[in-house]
């Protein structure tokens, strides 16, 4: 008897067998392990993306859900409230020129490869990405420095969820507390002497005399500081992973960086860290022969849909010629991601300076530990060695 637990750490190391499966044979599956239904076709994961009315976010999007979040974030809100929030965090996000952050990147990452040089054998994760990604959203969004290793720690914490339990434990609670006091002591701060940052923007940011609430404000901070730090570490943390099982993709963008746009774009398709995300049906819905409830929750699997096939020819190769439109790396519909214009051009410049420094690399573990999480999948420790 087939069974998906989207829990189970059989999952987190390799969704792709199940993911088929479930597109082949079962495509509106209930699993009795998560108590919700699971879309894995490309066809139905969009049409549920665009369909907010009955694929409604305002009960929450993670499977394991964090405290009194559902209800005051873009992700977890549906429209008009939605298309408030989002009009005010993108009225925050224009006010800070992004492109002004390119060199500034560029020196982060130049700065965190200091680290490596030298070295035959390192972790992509702890040597390099980690320090990065913090370090850019400290930069983005105005956190103070000094507490780089606690945020990242409490933020991956955050995504977490207990196996066992199927929710989140007393670690993943203590994390998302901490991160909520932090972010309110910044927001504090900020308001007190604001910068040119997004946190500062946002916090004050207003249309027609519409702002957000206190409550939004410190949410949707704790939210991005959370997505921030895992989504961008995954995201790095599996385009490496990509390029060192991929010798000749990898030899291409180190030799011509100018191909790594859309390197990037295969890689937020063939192997996505944001891997399934949370709906909640507002009426009865029938679907590939199965009747779902009004008041089921319903699980969006993008690492499926990534890899099907009646979407994507070849799905399961690797192709960084492919240019996959499309894809579901970012979300899609009114919950696609805010931050896919920060994040890609985060990569981008994160592995022109990598390439430069490590152009030859291959992964040294066959197996690899996995960040136990029914949302987003990336490797705990990724060793690498030069070639």
């Amino acid at each position: 008897m087939f069974r998906f637990d989207p829990y189970s750490p059989a999952v987190d190391a390799d969704p792709f067998p199940f993911y088929k499966t479930l597109r082949d044979e079962y495509p509106c599956y209930w699993s009795e392990d998560a108590s919700l239904w699971v879309l894995s076709r490309y066809a139905d994961i969009v049409t549920a993306l665009n369909d907010w009315q009955t694929y409604s976010s305002a009960k929450g999007n993670l499977l394991a859900e964090l405290p009194n979040r559902a209800g005051a974030t873009l992700g977890t809100t549906d429209p008009p409230r939605h298309d408030r929030l989002r009009g005010l965090i993108q009225h925050a996000f224009m006010k800070r020129n992004l492109e002004s952050l390119a060199e500034p990147i560029r020196a982060i990452a130049q700065e965190a490869l200091a680290d490596l040089r030298g070295r035959a054998q390192f972790d992509f994760i702890e040597d390099f990405s980690s320090k990065f990604t913090v370090r850019v959203l400290i930069a983005a969004l105005g956190l103070p420095p000094g507490d780089e290793r606690s945020v990242r720690e409490k933020a991956v914490l955050m995504v977490q969820s207990d196996p066992r339990t199927r929710g989140k434990g007393p670690e993943h609670l203590a994390a998302y507390n901490w991160m909520t006091d932090y972010a309110a002591r910044v927001i504090a701060d900020r308001r007190a002497n604001p910068k040119n940052d997004l946190i500062s923007h946002f916090s004050t940011a207003e249309i027609d005399g519409d702002r957000l609430d206190e409550r939004e404000v410190l949410l949707t901070t704790t939210t991005l500081i959370m997505a921030g730090v895992e989504s961008l570490g995954g995201f790095m943390a599996m385009f490496a992973l990509n390029l060192a099982d991929h010798a000749d993709a990898r030899r291409q963008l180190a030799a011509d960086p100018s191909k790594l746009p859309a390197a990037i774009e295969e890689s937020l398709r063939f192997n996505t860290s944001a891997q399934r995300f949370k709906r909640c049906l507002t009426k009865d819905t029938e679907l590939h022969g199965q009747r779902m409830r009004a008041g089921d929750f319903v699980c969006l699997a993008y690492g499926a849909g990534n890899r099907d096939e009646r979407q994507f020819a070849n799905p399961d190769l690797y192709d960084i010629g492919r240019n996959p439109r499309g894809h579901l790396g970012f979300g899609g519909g009114v919950h696609a991601c805010l931050g896919t214009a920060i994040a890609r051009m985060s990569v981008r410049i994160a592995f022109e300076e990598f390439h430069k420094e490590v152009p030859e690399y291959h992964r040294v573990q066959e197996q690899l530990p996995w960040i136990p999480s029914s949302n987003f999948r990336s490797p705990m420790v990724l060793e690498l060695a030069r070639a």
